[in-house]
């Protein structure tokens, strides 16, 4: 990932429940628009804090982080029999071509943007499959999330999501957070 990685020792803050302020469950879990049978993948998932959400919704859901003992710290809290850990960047992830029909990220697109992230999310979803990204938004109030020099605005953020053949079909500043909807061509 880029510019960071969340501190381990700070684990226990990624299962706050004061996150939904930023993105609830229901908003996520609307934004992805699941049916059910769809195979996802958390993008940088931590501790699962959102991969417990989405994955009542799902057939299989990936939790994808570059760091093994947000998996351990997972499956010591309890990991649903659905979910997969999968201990990889998101520019080099270990699935087939397709092999996804929608991946989500939430505060942690400021991580992994960048050369071939967007490229790699693209391989993996299906043609149609939908990307959803919450993240700390460059133009944002606020003191939570990382420095503002890491993060991108949403108009940035729409930018890269074309640049890599994806069609953004929502894309909505907040104010501390952006939520953009896209949809692989």
């Amino acid at each position: 990932m880029g510019f960071h990685t969340f501190p381990i020792d700070r684990a226990d803050a990624l299962e706050d429940p004061s996150r939904y302020r930023y993105c609830s469950r229901e908003e996520l879990v609307a934004a992805l628009a699941l049916d059910g049978g769809e195979t996802v993948a958390d993008l940088g998932s931590g501790t699962g804090f959102y991969t417990d959400d989405v994955a009542p919704f799902a057939a299989q859901v990936y939790a994808v982080d570059v760091q093994a003992e947000m998996h351990e710290l997972y499956r010591e809290k309890g990991m649903p029999e659905n979910v997969e850990p999968v201990t990889a960047p998101v520019d080099d992830l270990p699935l087939d071509d397709g092999a996804l029909d929608a991946a989500f990220s939430t505060m942690t697109y400021h991580e992994f943007a960048g050369e071939g992230a967007l490229e790699e999310l693209h391989r993996v979803l299906v043609p149609g499959g939908r990307l959803v990204t919450v993240d700390w938004t460059g133009s944002g109030e606020g003191e939570s999330g990382p420095p503002r020099e890491e993060r991108f605005d949403a108009a940035d953020a729409v930018a890269h999501h074309e640049e890599a053949g994806f069609t953004v079909e929502r894309a909505d500043e907040r104010p501390e957070t952006m939520l953009l909807a896209a949809t692989g061509n």
